[in-house]
Protein backbone atom coordinates (compact mmCIF):
# COMPACT_ATOMS: atom_id res chain seq x y z
CA UNK A 1 0.00 0.00 0.00
CA UNK A 2 1.55 3.86 -0.99
CA UNK A 3 1.54 6.38 1.19
CA UNK A 4 -0.21 8.65 -1.60
CA UNK A 5 -4.20 7.42 0.12
CA UNK A 6 -3.17 8.19 3.40
CA UNK A 7 -1.45 11.58 2.70
CA UNK A 8 -4.60 12.54 0.65
CA UNK A 9 -7.06 11.64 3.80
CA UNK A 10 -4.95 13.48 6.70
CA UNK A 11 -4.37 16.77 3.79
CA UNK A 12 -8.68 16.28 3.61
CA UNK A 13 -9.03 15.98 7.41
CA UNK A 14 -6.23 19.30 7.83
CA UNK A 15 -8.23 21.05 5.74
CA UNK A 16 -11.59 20.29 6.76
CA UNK A 17 -10.50 21.33 10.46
CA UNK A 18 -9.12 24.48 9.56
CA UNK A 19 -11.45 27.53 10.45
CA UNK A 20 -13.03 30.10 8.21
CA UNK A 21 -11.67 33.23 9.64
CA UNK A 22 -13.65 36.61 8.68
CA UNK A 23 -13.55 39.52 10.56
CA UNK A 24 -17.05 38.97 11.73
CA UNK A 25 -19.16 36.33 11.95
CA UNK A 26 -22.89 36.73 12.34
CA UNK A 27 -24.72 33.71 13.46
CA UNK A 28 -28.42 33.86 12.31
CA UNK A 29 -30.15 34.34 9.20
CA UNK A 30 -33.00 36.77 11.02
CA UNK A 31 -33.72 40.20 10.17
CA UNK A 32 -31.16 41.76 12.99
CA UNK A 33 -28.52 38.97 11.25
CA UNK A 34 -28.87 40.30 7.49
CA UNK A 35 -29.02 43.92 8.15
CA UNK A 36 -25.79 43.35 10.57
CA UNK A 37 -23.77 41.37 7.78
CA UNK A 38 -25.07 43.92 5.60
CA UNK A 39 -23.23 47.05 7.66
CA UNK A 40 -20.39 45.26 8.44
CA UNK A 41 -19.50 44.93 4.62
CA UNK A 42 -20.77 48.63 4.07
CA UNK A 43 -17.67 49.09 6.57
CA UNK A 44 -14.98 47.14 5.12
CA UNK A 45 -15.14 44.46 7.19
CA UNK A 46 -14.97 40.20 5.81
CA UNK A 47 -18.42 38.95 7.03
CA UNK A 48 -20.08 35.57 7.18
CA UNK A 49 -23.23 35.18 7.70
CA UNK A 50 -24.66 31.07 8.92
CA UNK A 51 -27.82 31.03 8.94
CA UNK A 52 -29.12 27.64 11.09
CA UNK A 53 -32.86 28.30 10.33
CA UNK A 54 -34.86 26.29 7.64
CA UNK A 55 -35.13 29.55 5.78
CA UNK A 56 -33.42 32.86 5.24
CA UNK A 57 -35.50 36.54 7.00
CA UNK A 58 -36.70 35.37 9.81
CA UNK A 59 -40.54 36.24 11.08
CA UNK A 60 -40.17 38.52 8.77
CA UNK A 61 -39.82 36.59 5.41
CA UNK A 62 -42.04 33.76 7.37
CA UNK A 63 -45.36 35.34 7.18
CA UNK A 64 -45.31 38.26 9.42
CA UNK A 65 -46.15 40.46 6.25
CA UNK A 66 -48.03 43.32 8.06
CA UNK A 67 -45.11 45.21 10.29
CA UNK A 68 -45.72 45.82 14.20
CA UNK A 69 -44.07 49.05 14.23
CA UNK A 70 -45.90 51.28 16.58
CA UNK A 71 -44.52 55.01 15.88
CA UNK A 72 -43.27 54.76 12.04
CA UNK A 73 -40.62 57.70 12.50
CA UNK A 74 -38.74 55.94 15.61
CA UNK A 75 -37.62 53.36 12.32
CA UNK A 76 -34.31 54.35 10.33
CA UNK A 77 -31.21 53.40 9.21
CA UNK A 78 -31.21 49.87 7.02
CA UNK A 79 -34.81 48.75 8.33
CA UNK A 80 -36.16 51.96 6.88
CA UNK A 81 -34.28 51.30 3.83
CA UNK A 82 -35.76 47.49 3.95
CA UNK A 83 -39.33 49.29 4.00
CA UNK A 84 -38.39 51.69 1.27
CA UNK A 85 -37.71 48.91 -0.85
CA UNK A 86 -40.82 47.08 -0.42
CA UNK A 87 -42.46 50.41 -1.21
CA UNK A 88 -40.55 50.85 -4.49
CA UNK A 89 -41.31 46.96 -5.91
CA UNK A 90 -45.12 47.60 -5.35
CA UNK A 91 -44.80 50.44 -7.00
CA UNK A 92 -44.24 48.71 -10.07
CA UNK A 93 -47.09 48.22 -12.26
CA UNK A 94 -46.23 44.33 -12.63
CA UNK A 95 -46.26 43.68 -8.87
CA UNK A 96 -50.02 43.25 -9.03
CA UNK A 97 -51.66 40.60 -10.40
CA UNK A 98 -55.36 40.31 -8.32
CA UNK A 99 -56.22 43.45 -6.98
CA UNK A 100 -55.24 47.18 -7.93
CA UNK A 101 -53.04 49.06 -5.68
CA UNK A 102 -55.61 51.34 -4.76
CA UNK A 103 -57.92 48.68 -3.72
CA UNK A 104 -55.07 47.34 -1.35
CA UNK A 105 -54.74 50.99 -0.29
CA UNK A 106 -58.37 51.36 0.85
CA UNK A 107 -58.20 48.21 2.89
CA UNK A 108 -54.55 48.81 4.40
CA UNK A 109 -54.79 52.54 4.66
CA UNK A 110 -52.08 53.02 7.69
CA UNK A 111 -49.63 50.33 6.12
CA UNK A 112 -48.38 52.39 3.08
CA UNK A 113 -46.82 55.68 3.22
CA UNK A 114 -45.55 57.96 0.44
CA UNK A 115 -41.85 56.38 0.47
CA UNK A 116 -43.01 53.26 2.81
CA UNK A 117 -44.65 50.28 2.94
CA UNK A 118 -45.16 48.18 6.01
CA UNK A 119 -46.99 45.21 4.47
CA UNK A 120 -45.95 42.58 1.51
CA UNK A 121 -45.94 39.35 0.71
CA UNK A 122 -43.58 36.83 2.25
CA UNK A 123 -41.98 35.81 -1.07
CA UNK A 124 -41.03 39.83 -1.60
CA UNK A 125 -39.93 40.12 1.73
CA UNK A 126 -37.20 36.98 0.77
CA UNK A 127 -36.08 38.86 -2.06
CA UNK A 128 -35.86 42.26 -0.68
CA UNK A 129 -33.41 40.50 1.81
CA UNK A 130 -31.73 38.24 -0.65
CA UNK A 131 -30.83 41.21 -2.81
CA UNK A 132 -29.26 43.34 -0.25
CA UNK A 133 -26.87 40.92 0.90
CA UNK A 134 -26.11 39.98 -2.48
CA UNK A 135 -25.13 44.01 -3.22
CA UNK A 136 -22.82 43.40 -0.73
CA UNK A 137 -21.47 40.06 -1.58
CA UNK A 138 -22.12 38.85 1.90
CA UNK A 139 -21.16 35.07 1.77
CA UNK A 140 -24.26 33.57 3.10
CA UNK A 141 -23.92 29.83 4.53
CA UNK A 142 -26.84 27.75 5.08
CA UNK A 143 -27.65 24.29 6.60
CA UNK A 144 -25.08 25.06 9.75
CA UNK A 145 -26.33 24.26 13.05
CA UNK A 146 -24.08 25.41 16.33
CA UNK A 147 -22.85 22.49 17.54
CA UNK A 148 -24.61 22.83 21.41
CA UNK A 149 -22.37 20.80 23.23
CA UNK A 150 -18.93 21.84 22.18
CA UNK A 151 -19.35 24.79 19.95
CA UNK A 152 -18.12 27.65 21.40
CA UNK A 153 -13.92 27.95 22.02
CA UNK A 154 -12.89 30.95 24.42
CA UNK A 155 -9.49 32.37 25.24
CA UNK A 156 -9.84 33.89 28.24
CA UNK A 157 -13.60 36.17 28.13
CA UNK A 158 -12.65 35.92 24.11
CA UNK A 159 -14.98 34.04 21.49
CA UNK A 160 -12.23 32.84 19.05
CA UNK A 161 -14.38 30.45 16.80
CA UNK A 162 -18.01 28.65 16.92
CA UNK A 163 -17.81 24.97 15.42
CA UNK A 164 -21.00 23.54 13.95
CA UNK A 165 -22.48 19.86 14.18
CA UNK A 166 -20.72 19.15 10.72
CA UNK A 167 -17.54 20.31 12.10
CA UNK A 168 -16.77 23.20 10.27
CA UNK A 169 -15.55 26.05 11.91
CA UNK A 170 -15.67 30.20 11.86
CA UNK A 171 -13.60 32.11 13.48
CA UNK A 172 -13.27 35.79 13.56
CA UNK A 173 -12.62 38.89 15.79
CA UNK A 174 -16.34 39.48 16.87
CA UNK A 175 -19.46 37.85 16.81
CA UNK A 176 -23.08 38.67 16.50
CA UNK A 177 -25.90 36.05 17.70
CA UNK A 178 -28.38 37.42 15.78
CA UNK A 179 -30.85 34.28 16.37
CA UNK A 180 -34.43 34.34 18.18
CA UNK A 181 -33.08 31.63 20.82
CA UNK A 182 -29.84 33.12 22.08
CA UNK A 183 -27.61 29.79 21.57
CA UNK A 184 -24.62 31.43 21.03
CA UNK A 185 -25.19 33.70 24.36
CA UNK A 186 -26.31 30.24 26.26
CA UNK A 187 -23.07 27.93 24.99
CA UNK A 188 -20.49 31.09 25.30
CA UNK A 189 -21.54 31.18 28.84
CA UNK A 190 -23.18 34.78 29.42
CA UNK A 191 -26.14 35.33 31.48
CA UNK A 192 -29.56 34.72 30.60
CA UNK A 193 -33.04 34.59 31.65
CA UNK A 194 -36.06 32.75 30.53
CA UNK A 195 -39.61 33.36 31.50
CA UNK A 196 -41.23 35.80 33.87
CA UNK A 197 -39.42 38.27 36.46
CA UNK A 198 -41.55 39.00 39.28
CA UNK A 199 -42.78 42.66 39.72
CA UNK A 200 -40.49 43.13 43.01
CA UNK A 201 -37.01 42.71 40.93
CA UNK A 202 -36.79 45.60 38.46
CA UNK A 203 -40.63 47.27 40.31
CA UNK A 204 -42.41 46.95 37.69
CA UNK A 205 -46.36 46.40 36.98
CA UNK A 206 -46.32 44.04 34.39
CA UNK A 207 -44.08 41.43 35.23
CA UNK A 208 -44.88 37.99 36.59
CA UNK A 209 -48.46 35.98 36.48
CA UNK A 210 -51.07 38.40 35.15
CA UNK A 211 -54.72 37.49 35.93
CA UNK A 212 -56.31 40.67 36.67
CA UNK A 213 -54.48 41.88 33.49
CA UNK A 214 -55.34 39.34 31.11
CA UNK A 215 -58.49 40.95 29.84
CA UNK A 216 -57.78 40.53 26.05
CA UNK A 217 -57.69 37.12 23.86
CA UNK A 218 -60.11 35.88 26.67
CA UNK A 219 -63.12 33.77 27.22
CA UNK A 220 -66.04 36.50 26.74
CA UNK A 221 -68.32 33.59 28.71
CA UNK A 222 -68.17 31.13 31.06
CA UNK A 223 -66.95 28.10 29.55
CA UNK A 224 -66.34 24.26 31.39
CA UNK A 225 -63.02 22.77 31.51
CA UNK A 226 -63.62 19.07 32.74
CA UNK A 227 -63.68 16.02 30.30
CA UNK A 228 -67.49 15.19 31.72
CA UNK A 229 -68.37 19.24 31.70
CA UNK A 230 -69.37 19.94 35.59
CA UNK A 231 -67.76 17.06 36.81
CA UNK A 232 -64.09 17.82 38.25
CA UNK A 233 -62.66 14.43 39.17
CA UNK A 234 -63.33 13.43 35.01
CA UNK A 235 -60.21 15.24 34.58
CA UNK A 236 -58.77 18.83 32.62
CA UNK A 237 -59.56 18.75 28.92
CA UNK A 238 -56.43 18.85 26.76
CA UNK A 239 -54.60 22.20 26.80
CA UNK A 240 -55.67 23.59 30.39
CA UNK A 241 -53.28 23.46 33.22
CA UNK A 242 -53.64 21.86 36.72
CA UNK A 243 -53.26 23.80 39.92
CA UNK A 244 -53.52 27.41 40.63
CA UNK A 245 -52.00 29.91 37.73
CA UNK A 246 -49.52 31.72 41.09
CA UNK A 247 -49.53 34.64 42.14
CA UNK A 248 -50.12 37.93 40.56
CA UNK A 249 -46.96 39.66 39.96
CA UNK A 250 -44.94 36.45 40.95
CA UNK A 251 -42.31 35.04 38.59
CA UNK A 252 -42.28 31.81 36.60
CA UNK A 253 -40.08 29.92 33.85
CA UNK A 254 -42.94 29.95 31.49
CA UNK A 255 -43.02 31.41 27.92
CA UNK A 256 -45.52 33.54 25.96
CA UNK A 257 -47.41 31.08 23.72
CA UNK A 258 -45.64 31.01 19.90
CA UNK A 259 -47.41 29.91 16.56
CA UNK A 260 -47.30 30.37 12.83
CA UNK A 261 -48.10 33.39 11.03
CA UNK A 262 -50.08 31.98 8.15
CA UNK A 263 -50.20 33.64 4.59
CA UNK A 264 -53.55 32.96 3.31
CA UNK A 265 -56.05 34.33 0.18
CA UNK A 266 -59.51 34.53 -1.08
CA UNK A 267 -58.61 34.34 -4.20
CA UNK A 268 -59.44 31.16 -5.52
CA UNK A 269 -57.24 29.96 -8.09
CA UNK A 270 -54.35 30.94 -5.60
CA UNK A 271 -56.13 29.44 -2.66
CA UNK A 272 -55.37 25.79 -0.92
CA UNK A 273 -58.13 24.01 1.68
CA UNK A 274 -56.99 23.65 4.78
CA UNK A 275 -55.98 19.79 5.18
CA UNK A 276 -57.14 17.28 7.88
CA UNK A 277 -53.90 16.31 10.01
CA UNK A 278 -53.60 13.01 9.20
CA UNK A 279 -53.40 12.17 13.55
CA UNK A 280 -56.60 14.68 13.82
CA UNK A 281 -57.77 14.66 17.67
CA UNK A 282 -60.88 16.13 18.02
CA UNK A 283 -60.49 16.77 21.76
CA UNK A 284 -57.59 19.15 21.42
CA UNK A 285 -60.63 21.96 20.12
CA UNK A 286 -62.93 20.74 22.91
CA UNK A 287 -62.43 24.13 24.03
CA UNK A 288 -63.16 26.00 21.36
CA UNK A 289 -66.48 24.15 20.26
CA UNK A 290 -67.41 25.16 23.86
CA UNK A 291 -66.52 28.51 23.61
CA UNK A 292 -67.92 29.05 20.16
CA UNK A 293 -71.08 27.08 21.64
CA UNK A 294 -71.24 29.61 24.70
CA UNK A 295 -71.86 32.22 22.25
CA UNK A 296 -68.53 33.45 21.57
CA UNK A 297 -68.84 33.57 17.67
CA UNK A 298 -66.20 35.22 16.53
CA UNK A 299 -63.26 34.23 14.00
CA UNK A 300 -60.63 33.69 16.00
CA UNK A 301 -58.14 34.88 13.84
CA UNK A 302 -56.59 38.10 12.78
CA UNK A 303 -56.64 39.20 9.40
CA UNK A 304 -53.57 41.87 8.65
CA UNK A 305 -53.56 42.48 5.17
CA UNK A 306 -51.37 42.13 2.44
CA UNK A 307 -51.02 42.90 -0.79
CA UNK A 308 -52.72 40.72 -3.45
CA UNK A 309 -55.13 40.24 -1.33
CA UNK A 310 -53.47 38.10 0.94
CA UNK A 311 -53.46 38.86 4.66
CA UNK A 312 -50.81 37.48 7.81
CA UNK A 313 -53.28 35.85 9.99
CA UNK A 314 -52.50 36.26 13.67
CA UNK A 315 -53.98 35.23 17.25
CA UNK A 316 -57.36 36.38 18.23
CA UNK A 317 -59.76 35.53 21.17
CA UNK A 318 -59.87 32.96 23.27
CA UNK A 319 -59.12 29.93 21.42
CA UNK A 320 -56.48 30.80 18.32
CA UNK A 321 -53.52 29.92 16.77
CA UNK A 322 -51.36 30.94 19.63
CA UNK A 323 -50.68 27.37 21.48
CA UNK A 324 -50.97 28.73 24.67
CA UNK A 325 -48.59 26.07 27.23
CA UNK A 326 -47.01 23.92 25.27
CA UNK A 327 -43.62 26.03 24.31
CA UNK A 328 -41.92 25.86 27.82
CA UNK A 329 -39.11 23.44 27.36
CA UNK A 330 -38.25 25.14 23.50
CA UNK A 331 -35.87 27.87 25.15
CA UNK A 332 -32.90 26.03 26.43
CA UNK A 333 -34.13 22.58 24.87
CA UNK A 334 -31.62 20.93 22.22
CA UNK A 335 -32.35 20.53 18.24
CA UNK A 336 -34.65 17.23 18.73
CA UNK A 337 -37.00 19.29 21.87
CA UNK A 338 -37.00 21.78 19.62
CA UNK A 339 -38.43 19.92 16.28
CA UNK A 340 -40.93 18.03 18.41
CA UNK A 341 -42.19 21.23 19.55
CA UNK A 342 -42.32 22.85 15.90
CA UNK A 343 -44.06 19.74 14.53
CA UNK A 344 -46.51 20.10 17.70
CA UNK A 345 -47.29 23.51 16.48
CA UNK A 346 -47.99 22.41 12.71
CA UNK A 347 -49.97 19.94 13.50
CA UNK A 348 -52.13 21.70 16.29
CA UNK A 349 -52.25 25.01 13.66
CA UNK A 350 -53.76 22.56 10.88
CA UNK A 351 -56.00 20.67 13.20
CA UNK A 352 -57.44 24.16 14.18
CA UNK A 353 -58.06 25.59 11.05
CA UNK A 354 -59.67 22.41 9.74
CA UNK A 355 -61.89 22.17 13.01
CA UNK A 356 -62.81 26.04 12.32
CA UNK A 357 -63.26 25.81 8.34
CA UNK A 358 -65.33 21.87 8.80
CA UNK A 359 -66.73 20.95 11.83
CA UNK A 360 -70.36 20.78 12.06
CA UNK A 361 -70.64 22.13 15.92
CA UNK A 362 -68.75 25.36 14.33
CA UNK A 363 -71.28 28.05 13.58
CA UNK A 364 -72.26 28.06 9.85
CA UNK A 365 -71.22 31.61 9.27
CA UNK A 366 -67.93 30.83 11.19
CA UNK A 367 -67.19 27.84 9.10
CA UNK A 368 -68.18 29.70 6.02
CA UNK A 369 -65.97 32.97 6.47
CA UNK A 370 -62.78 30.50 7.45
CA UNK A 371 -63.32 28.32 4.55
CA UNK A 372 -63.14 31.43 2.05
CA UNK A 373 -59.52 32.11 3.54
CA UNK A 374 -57.10 29.51 2.36
CA UNK A 375 -53.37 28.83 2.38
CA UNK A 376 -51.47 31.13 -0.74
CA UNK A 377 -50.38 28.73 -3.64
CA UNK A 378 -47.68 31.29 -4.41
CA UNK A 379 -46.40 31.35 -0.71
CA UNK A 380 -43.68 28.89 1.28
CA UNK A 381 -43.84 26.34 -2.12
CA UNK A 382 -40.91 24.81 -0.48
CA UNK A 383 -42.22 23.97 2.30
CA UNK A 384 -46.04 22.95 1.29
CA UNK A 385 -47.15 26.26 1.72
CA UNK A 386 -46.62 26.35 5.30
CA UNK A 387 -44.56 28.90 7.03
CA UNK A 388 -41.17 28.09 7.50
CA UNK A 389 -40.48 29.89 10.98
CA UNK A 390 -42.61 29.48 13.95
CA UNK A 391 -43.10 32.74 15.52
CA UNK A 392 -40.76 32.44 18.64
CA UNK A 393 -41.30 35.60 20.55
CA UNK A 394 -39.43 35.01 23.34
CA UNK A 395 -36.38 32.31 24.56
CA UNK A 396 -33.46 33.48 26.09
CA UNK A 397 -32.90 37.12 27.02
CA UNK A 398 -29.63 37.81 28.02
CA UNK A 399 -28.68 39.68 31.32
CA UNK A 400 -26.43 42.14 30.28
CA UNK A 401 -24.62 44.94 31.25
CA UNK A 402 -27.44 47.10 31.58
CA UNK A 403 -31.12 45.65 31.67
CA UNK A 404 -34.20 47.34 29.53
CA UNK A 405 -37.11 47.54 31.78
CA UNK A 406 -41.01 48.82 32.15
CA UNK A 407 -39.35 52.03 33.45
CA UNK A 408 -37.57 52.76 29.86
CA UNK A 409 -40.66 51.92 27.71
CA UNK A 410 -42.47 54.19 29.84
CA UNK A 411 -39.78 57.06 29.42
CA UNK A 412 -39.09 56.95 33.19
CA UNK A 413 -35.52 56.13 32.73
CA UNK A 414 -33.91 57.53 29.26
CA UNK A 415 -30.34 55.95 28.32
CA UNK A 416 -27.36 58.03 27.87
CA UNK A 417 -25.89 55.55 25.04
CA UNK A 418 -28.95 54.47 22.87
CA UNK A 419 -28.26 52.52 19.69
CA UNK A 420 -32.11 52.54 18.72
CA UNK A 421 -35.24 53.00 19.47
CA UNK A 422 -38.41 51.14 20.85
CA UNK A 423 -42.29 52.47 19.82
CA UNK A 424 -44.16 49.45 19.87
CA UNK A 425 -46.84 48.31 23.03
CA UNK A 426 -45.47 46.55 26.02
CA UNK A 427 -47.38 43.19 24.50
CA UNK A 428 -47.09 39.88 26.25
CA UNK A 429 -49.26 36.77 24.38
CA UNK A 430 -51.16 34.72 26.92
CA UNK A 431 -48.46 32.10 28.46
CA UNK A 432 -51.19 29.96 30.25
CA UNK A 433 -54.93 28.77 30.62
CA UNK A 434 -56.29 27.51 33.81
CA UNK A 435 -59.18 26.85 36.22
CA UNK A 436 -60.61 29.59 37.93
CA UNK A 437 -61.84 29.61 41.70
CA UNK A 438 -65.11 29.17 39.89
CA UNK A 439 -64.25 26.35 37.83
CA UNK A 440 -64.18 28.08 34.59
CA UNK A 441 -61.11 28.01 32.30
CA UNK A 442 -59.31 31.11 31.88
CA UNK A 443 -56.33 32.18 29.70
CA UNK A 444 -53.20 34.25 31.76
CA UNK A 445 -50.73 36.47 30.50
CA UNK A 446 -51.64 38.42 28.18
CA UNK A 447 -51.56 42.78 28.04
CA UNK A 448 -51.14 45.46 25.42
CA UNK A 449 -50.20 48.85 26.49
CA UNK A 450 -49.04 51.58 24.27
CA UNK A 451 -45.66 53.49 24.35
CA UNK A 452 -44.57 56.54 23.16
CA UNK A 453 -41.09 56.32 21.19
CA UNK A 454 -38.08 54.99 23.75
CA UNK A 455 -34.34 54.52 23.90
CA UNK A 456 -32.35 51.44 23.46
CA UNK A 457 -29.08 51.56 25.31
CA UNK A 458 -26.21 49.97 23.84
CA UNK A 459 -25.36 48.51 27.09
CA UNK A 460 -28.39 46.00 26.41
CA UNK A 461 -26.84 44.55 23.13
CA UNK A 462 -23.07 43.66 24.98
CA UNK A 463 -22.97 41.15 27.47
CA UNK A 464 -20.95 41.48 31.02
CA UNK A 465 -17.02 42.26 30.18
CA UNK A 466 -16.28 39.23 32.34
CA UNK A 467 -18.06 36.85 30.68
CA UNK A 468 -17.18 37.71 27.21
CA UNK A 469 -15.82 41.02 25.63
CA UNK A 470 -16.12 39.99 21.34
CA UNK A 471 -20.38 39.35 21.34
CA UNK A 472 -23.39 41.47 20.32
CA UNK A 473 -26.60 40.29 20.75
CA UNK A 474 -28.87 42.49 18.65
CA UNK A 475 -32.09 40.26 19.19
CA UNK A 476 -31.74 38.24 22.45
CA UNK A 477 -31.23 41.32 24.07
CA UNK A 478 -31.10 42.11 28.11
CA UNK A 479 -34.34 43.33 28.72
CA UNK A 480 -37.35 42.42 31.61
CA UNK A 481 -40.04 39.86 30.11
CA UNK A 482 -42.14 43.39 30.22
CA UNK A 483 -39.67 45.32 28.16
CA UNK A 484 -38.87 42.68 25.61
CA UNK A 485 -42.62 42.51 24.50
CA UNK A 486 -42.33 45.89 22.79
CA UNK A 487 -38.50 45.49 21.62
CA UNK A 488 -38.78 42.39 19.94
CA UNK A 489 -40.34 43.35 16.95
CA UNK A 490 -39.00 42.69 13.44
CA UNK A 491 -37.93 46.70 12.77
CA UNK A 492 -36.18 47.29 16.03
CA UNK A 493 -34.04 43.75 15.52
CA UNK A 494 -33.18 45.41 11.89
CA UNK A 495 -32.11 48.17 13.48
CA UNK A 496 -30.37 46.76 16.36
CA UNK A 497 -28.74 43.99 13.64
CA UNK A 498 -27.08 47.22 12.02
CA UNK A 499 -26.21 49.09 15.54
CA UNK A 500 -24.52 45.51 16.68
CA UNK A 501 -22.43 45.39 13.32
CA UNK A 502 -21.37 49.23 13.56
CA UNK A 503 -20.04 48.49 17.01
CA UNK A 504 -18.35 45.62 15.99
CA UNK A 505 -16.12 47.32 13.42
CA UNK A 506 -15.21 50.25 15.62
CA UNK A 507 -14.05 47.61 18.45
CA UNK A 508 -12.11 46.34 15.40
CA UNK A 509 -11.12 49.02 14.23
CA UNK A 510 -9.59 50.18 18.26
CA UNK A 511 -8.39 46.58 19.22
CA UNK A 512 -11.13 46.94 21.76
CA UNK A 513 -13.42 45.14 23.52
CA UNK A 514 -17.31 45.84 22.65
CA UNK A 515 -17.73 47.21 26.25
CA UNK A 516 -15.26 49.68 25.50
CA UNK A 517 -16.48 50.64 22.21
CA UNK A 518 -16.26 55.10 22.01
CA UNK A 519 -20.15 56.02 22.39
CA UNK A 520 -19.23 59.21 20.27
CA UNK A 521 -17.80 57.41 17.51
CA UNK A 522 -20.53 55.06 17.53
CA UNK A 523 -23.55 57.22 17.55
CA UNK A 524 -22.07 60.04 15.20
CA UNK A 525 -21.53 57.07 12.56
CA UNK A 526 -24.89 55.66 13.17
CA UNK A 527 -26.41 58.93 12.65
CA UNK A 528 -24.52 59.47 9.79
CA UNK A 529 -26.60 55.98 8.28
CA UNK A 530 -29.77 57.58 9.13
CA UNK A 531 -30.55 55.50 12.41
CA UNK A 532 -33.22 57.52 14.93
CA UNK A 533 -31.54 58.18 18.25
CA UNK A 534 -33.72 60.61 19.00
CA UNK A 535 -37.63 60.48 20.59
CA UNK A 536 -39.90 62.30 17.85
CA UNK A 537 -41.52 65.15 19.23
CA UNK A 538 -45.19 63.97 19.96
CA UNK A 539 -48.00 64.27 17.72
Amino acid sequence: MTLAPILSVLLFNLGASTPETTDLVIYGGSPAGIMAAVEGKKLGKSVVLIVPERQLGGMTASGLGRTDVGDKRAVGGLAREFYRRIARHYKKSDSWWCETPAEYRKRARRLVDSDVQWSFEPHVALATFRAMLAEQDVPVVSGQRLDLKNGVRKEGARITEIVMESGRRFAGKMFIDATYEGDLVAKAGVSYTVGREPNSRYRETLNGVQTGKATMHQFLRPVDPYLVPGDATSGLLPRVVSGPPGEDGSGDRRVQAYNFRLCTTDVPENRLPWPKPINYDPQQYELLLRCLEAGDHRVPSAQGYMPNRKTDINNFGAFSTDNIGKNYDYPDGDYVTREKIYQEHVEYTKGLMWTLANHTRVPAEVRKKVQAWGRAKDEFVENDNWPPSLYIREARRMAGADVVTEHHCRRKTIARDPVGMGAYAMDSHNVQRYVDAEGHVRNEGNFWIGVRPYLISYRVIVPKRSECTNLLVPVCVSASHVAYGSIRMEPVFMILGQSAAAAAALAIDDACDVQAVAYPKLRKRLLSEGQILNAPKSN
